[in-house]
C-alpha cells in the first residue's frame, strides 16, 4: 500500500499540485510567524544583554514625588535617597570595582525643521548623564563623533536620532522635557546598544550637573550600577550594597536577576504579537483544508475504478483509508518542507513590515530553532492527513461491484438531509447567540467570548448549509449568465450546480475570507466614523492643544493664546477624578465665559452662566442615571491633590447639560478641578476659536506663543478627525495583509476544483466540441462556472460578515455612545469585484486546458 500511494502521488502530481501549494502558503504563514516570534525575542534579549553588560548589581531609588504626579514645576524637582555620599559609600564595598551614578529622564527632540521626533512614542525618548573616566569618555557610550558633553549648554544625541534629524556636529539642538524649549549644541554622538534606542528611540545625554538639574535635584541620582571585580559573587555583592541602603528608599538587584526580569518581559511583549498572526495563521490553515478535501474527494471519484480493482484483488477498507491517507501524508510533508523554506523569507520580511508601521522592533539575525521546524512540519501534515480522512473513508465503503459500475456516484439524498438539519442547528444556535449579543451595551471580556462563539458557530452553520444555500443562489446567477452569454451561461450554470457538495466547499474557502474580511471592515469603519465623530462632535472651537507628554500645559497658556491676533476665544480644559455619593466620576474644569465660545454646549436646565467655584453642571444622562437635578447638592471626594483636599466637597447642581463628548458627565470652574487634576497646577489642553475666515495659518502663530516647545500638539478639526481615523485604517490595512493568505488559497482552490472538474469531463466537453460548441465556447463556459462559484462564496460571506458586524457592533456601542453601523458600500462593491476577477482570473488556466483537448480523444476517454 506504501508503493501504491508513491505511485498515485507521482501519477497524479499536476492534479495534486494546487492543494500542496495551498498547504505550503499555510505553512509558511505559520513557520514564518514561529520564527519572528523567536527572532525578536532573541533580538531583545541580545539588545538587553549588551546593555546589562558588565553590570553585578543595579540600586534603583524608591523616591518619587509626594502625590506620585511627575515634576510639574522648577522648585517641584524629584528627590532620591541615592547622592553622592551614598555612592562613596557602595565604591568602598569589598569586590566593588566602580560605581556609574545615573540621573535618567525624558527629553523629545525638535528635527532641523522645527518637527518633534518620535512625539507620539516620548516615552522611548530617552535622556541620562554622560559619565566620563579618565581619558574623558564614557565607556557605556561609545563616541561616534565629537566628544562628550562639559558644560550646561552642550549636549549629545545617539547617531542615529542626529541623522533622523539633520543634525551634525555643532548645530544647536532644540528639546524639551515637559514644559518650553531648551536649546544646546551638540558636541558629539554616540553608539548604543539600548533597546529602546534601537527600536526607534532617541538618546539625549548630559553632563551630570545639567541632568540632574533639568530632572533631579543636585548631587541626587536615580540608579548606580555597580561593577564588580573578578571572582566576586555578585548575589553576595548584592546583599552587601542592600544593607548600607537607607530601608524603603532604595533597593538593590543582581545584574543576573535584572536579565531575568527584562527576558520575561521581553517575552511576555513579543507573546501577544505572536497569538495574532497564529490566529490568522490558523485562519489560513483552516481555509486549505476544503481545498484538501475537495481535492481528494475528486481524485477519489475519478479513481473508483482503480479503489474497486484493489479491493477486489484482496486489499481491505482499512488499507484503503491506509493508502489514502499515506498520499496524504507524503503530500503534506513534502508542501509543509516547502512551506517552511518560504516561512524564513516571511520572518525575514516581517519586521521590516512591522517598522514601517511604528513597531520599532530591533535588528537581529533569524533565528531557526527546532521548535518551529517541528511545529511547522507537523502542523502541514496533521491538516493534510485530517482533510483527507472523510474523502478516504467514504472511499473504503464503496463495494467494489458497484464502484466498477459507475464513474461516478450521484451524491446520496439521506447525506444531504442530514447536513442541512445539523446545518440549520449549528447556524441557528449561532444566530440566536449574536441576536443576544446584540442587545448588550458592555464590551466585557466575558461578552466578547460569547459574541466570537456565536460568529464561529454562526460561519461553520453557514458552511454547513452551502450546498443548500447553492441552488437558489446559483440558479439566480444563472439566469443572468444565460441571458447574457446564451448556451455557455447555461452549461456553466448547470456544471455548478451538478455537484452541490463540490461547489459548496469550493465557494466555502473563499466565504470564510470575504466574511472575515467583510465584518472587520463593517465594524473598522463604524468604528472609525465613531471615533472622528466623538474627537470633533460638539467642539465648535478651530484648534485643540495638547503636550504630547500628558504632562499638561502651563496655567498661563490660555491667557497667552487669548492674546494671538486672530484668536476669538482660549479655554482651558482640565480634568480630575472625583467620587461622589459613593460613584466614580470625571469632572472637567474649563472656564465658563469661555466655553460656550468653543464648544456647542445645550443646556436643559440651568445655564452655563451658573456654573462657578462651588456651583457645578452635570449631563443629562448622569442625571437620569444617579437622579441628579439642579438645586441638589453633592458629596465630592477628590482622588488627587495635597492633604488639604482630603475630606468632603460640598458640590451644588446649578445646570444639566445634553451629554458632549467635549466634556465629561460633570463640570466645574478651572479652580475647582485644577488642584486635584492628574496634573496639579497644569492644564490638560486648549481649545482656541479663531475670527471668521482667520483659522487657516494660524497654527505656527499658536505654536510660536507658547515656545514652540516639540511637545506641543496643535491639531484643527481635519486632523483631530484623521489623527483619529489613521489608527484604525492602519489597522485595517494590516488585517487585509494577513487575511491576503487566505484569500490567495481560496483562489487556488477555485483553480483546482475546475481544472479537476476539467479532467472528470472530458469526454462530455468533446461531444459538445462534436455538436457545434467551438473552443471560445469552451473557454466562455469555464469562465462563466468559475465566476458563478466566486460570486456565490461572495455573496454568502458578505452577507455573513455584514450580519455578524451588525450584532457585534452593539459591545462598541456601549462605550462609543456615537457608534453606529455604517455600511462603506464602495469597499463592499470593491469585494464583489474582485471575487469577479478571481473567478475571472482562476479559469485562466482550467479554461485553456479544457479548450485544448482534441476532440475525438476527449470523445473515446473512458
Amino acid at each position: 500500500m506504501l508503493r501504491t500511494a508513491l505511485r498515485n502521488v507521482l501519477a497524479h502530481k499536476a492534479r495534486l499540485i494546487m492543494t500542496a501549494l495551498a498547504v505550503m502558503l499555510g505553512v509558511a504563514f505559520v513557520a514564518g510567524t514561529l520564527v519572528f516570534g523567536d527572532t525578536v525575542t532573541n533580538s531583545f534579549r541580545n539588545a538587553s544583554a549588551k546593555s546589562l553588560d558588565g553590570v553585578a548589581v543595579s540600586v534603583q531609588a524608591q523616591d518619587g514625588p509626594t502625590d506620585g504626579a511627575p515634576r510639574q514645576q522648577d522648585d517641584e524637582k524629584r528627590s532620591t535617597a541615592l547622592d553622592d555620599k551614598l555612592t562613596d559609600k557602595i565604591g568602598q564595598l569589598p569586590g566593588v570595582e566602580s560605581v556609574r551614578p545615573t540621573v535618567n529622564g525624558r527629553a523629545t527632540l525638535a528635527d532641523k525643521d522645527g518637527r518633534p521626533v518620535n512625539a507620539d512614542n516620548s516615552w522611548q525618548n530617552l535622556a541620562t548623564n554622560y559619565v566620563p573616566g579618565k581619558d574623558g569618555k564614557d565607556p557605556h557610550y561609545p563616541l561616534k563623533t565629537g566628544r562628550g558633553p562639559a558644560s550646561a549648554d552642550e549636549i549629545v544625541l545617539d547617531a542615529k536620532t542626529a541623522e533622523k534629524a539633520g543634525y551634525k556636529t555643532g548645530d544647536t539642538v532644540r528639546f524639551a522635557i515637559d514644559g518650553p524649549a531648551f536649546t544646546k549644541k551638540l558636541v558629539g554622538t554616540v553608539d548604543t546598544d539600548d533597546p529602546r534606542v534601537t527600536a526607534g528611540g532617541s538618546l539625549a545625554l548630559f553632563d551630570t550637573k545639567t541632568a540632574q538639574k533639568l530632572y533631579l535635584r543636585p548631587g541626587q541620582y536615580d540608579e548606580l550600577v555597580v561593577r564588580a571585580t573578578p571572582g566576586t559573587d555578585d548575589q553576595a555583592l548584592t546583599n552587601a550594597v542592600q544593607a548600607v541602603l537607607p530601608k524603603d528608599k532604595a533597593t538593590a538587584t543582581s545584574g543576573a536577576q535584572l536579565a531575568a526580569q527584562q527576558s520575561q518581559q521581553i517575552a511576555d511583549s513579543t507573546k501577544a504579537l505572536t497569538k495574532m498572526l497564529l490566529v490568522f495563521a490558523g485562519i489560513t490553515l483552516f481555509v486549505g483544508i476544503f481545498i484538501i478535501a475537495n481535492t481528494f474527494t475528486m481524485l477519489i471519484a475519478q479513481r473508483t475504478r482503480e479503489i474497486a480493482l484493489m479491493r477486489a484483488v484482496g486489499a481491505s477498507r482499512r488499507q484503503v483509508v491506509r493508502s489514502v491517507l499515506i498520499e496524504a501524508a507524503l503530500l503534506g510533508l513534502g508542501a509543509s518542507a516547502a512551506g517552511f523554506a518560504l516561512g524564513l523569507g516571511i520572518a525575514s520580511l516581517l519586521p521590516a513590515l512591522l517598522n514601517a508601521g511604528g513597531a520599532g522592533l530591533p535588528d537581529g539575525p533569524l533565528v531557526i530553532g527546532p521548535g518551529a521546524v517541528i511545529a511547522s512540519l507537523a502542523v502541514g501534515v496533521v491538516v493534510t492527513v485530517l482533510s483527507a480522512w472523510l474523502p478516504s473513508r467514504k472511499a473504503a465503503k464503496v463495494a467494489p461491484v458497484e464502484a466498477m459500475s459507475s464513474v461516478d456516484l450521484a451524491t446520496p439524498p439521506r447525506g444531504l438531509i442530514i447536513r442541512n438539519i445539523i446545518g440549520t442547528l449549528i447556524g441557528g444556535l449561532g444566530v440566536l447567540v449574536m441576536l443576544y449579543i446584540s442587545t448588550l451595551k458592555d464590551g466585557s471580556e466575558s461578552n466578547l467570548m460569547i459574541a466570537m462563539l456565536g460568529s464561529g458557530l454562526t460561519l461553520v452553520g453557514v458552511i454547513i448549509l452551502a450546498p443548500l444555500l447553492s441552488r437558489p443562489l446559483v440558479q439566480l446567477a444563472g439566469k443572468a449568465t444565460t441571458r447574457l452569454f446564451g448556451a455557455s451561461g447555461k452549461l456553466a450554470k448547470e456544471n455548478a450546480l451538478r455537484n452541490p457538495r463540490r461547489t459548496a466547499a469550493t465557494a466555502s474557502a473563499l466565504m470564510i475570507g470575504l466574511t472575515l474580511i467583510t465584518g472587520i471592515t463593517v465594524a473598522g469603519v463604524s468604528t472609525q466614523e465613531a471615533a472622528a465623530k466623538s474627537s470633533t462632535q460638539g467642539m465648535s472651537a478651530d484648534y485643540r492643544i495638547d503636550n504630547t507628554s500628558y504632562s499638561g500645559l502651563s496655567s498661563d497658556s490660555a491667557e497667552k493664546l487669548g492674546e494671538v491676533p486672530g484668536v476669538v476665544a482660549s479655554n482651558p480644559m482640565t480634568s480630575a477624578p472625583v467620587d461622589v455619593n459613593g460613584t466614580f466620576a470625571v469632572m472637567t474644569g474649563s472656564d465658563p465665559a469661555q466655553l460656550g465660545k468653543v464648544t456647542d454646549l445645550k443646556f436643559t436646565g440651568g445655564s452655563l452662566d451658573d456654573v462657578g467655584p462651588g456651583r457645578i453642571a452635570v449631563s443629562d444622562e448622569y442625571a437620569k442615571k444617579h437622579g441628579v437635578g439642579v438645586g441638589d447638592t453633592l458629596d465630592a471626594k477628590y482622588t488627587f491633590g495635597d492633604e488639604k483636599a482630603k475630606g468632603t466637597h460640598k458640590l451644588r447642581v446649578v445646570g444639566v447639560y445634553e451629554a458632549n463628548p467635549t466634556v465629561n458627565e460633570l463640570l466645574g470652574a478651572t479652580s475647582d478641578v485644577q488642584p486635584y487634576s492628574y496634573t496639579p497646577k497644569k492644564i490638560d489642553s486648549i481649545l482656541v476659536k479663531a475670527e471668521p475666515g482667520k483659522a487657516a495659518g494660524l497654527e505656527q502663530d499658536l505654536r510660536d506663543a507658547l515656545g514652540n516647545s516639540p511637545l506641543l500638539k496643535v491639531q484643527n478639526k481635519d486632523q483631530l478627525v484623521k489623527a483619529e481615523a489613521g489608527t484604525i485604517d492602519l489597522m485595517l490595512n494590516m488585517i487585509y495583509g494577513l487575511l491576503g493568505m487566505a484569500v490567495v488559497i481560496a483562489v487556488l482552490g477555485v483553480i483546482n476544483t475546475l481544472a479537476m472538474s476539467v479532467f472528470e469531463r472530458t469526454r462530455e466537453i468533446g461531444m459538445l466540441r462534436a455538436i457545434g460548441l467551438d473552443r471560445a465556447g469552451i473557454k466562455q463556459m469555464v469562465r462563466l462556472e468559475s465566476v458563478v462559484i466566486s460570486l456565490f462564496g461572495a455573496v454568502l460571506g458578505i452577507g455573513t460578515g455584514i450580519f455578524l458586524a451588525w450584532a457585534g457592533g452593539s459591545l462598541a456601542a456601549g462605550s462609543m455612545k456615537s457608534y453606529e453601523m455604517v455600511l462603506p458600500w464602495g469597499r463592499l462593491g470593491l469585494f464583489l469585484l474582485l471575487a469577479l476577477v478571481i473567478g475571472v482570473l482562476a479559469a485562466i488556466w482550467p479554461a485553456r486546458r479544457a479548450a485544448r483537448l482534441n476532440m475525438l480523444e476527449s470523445i473515446q476517454a473512458a
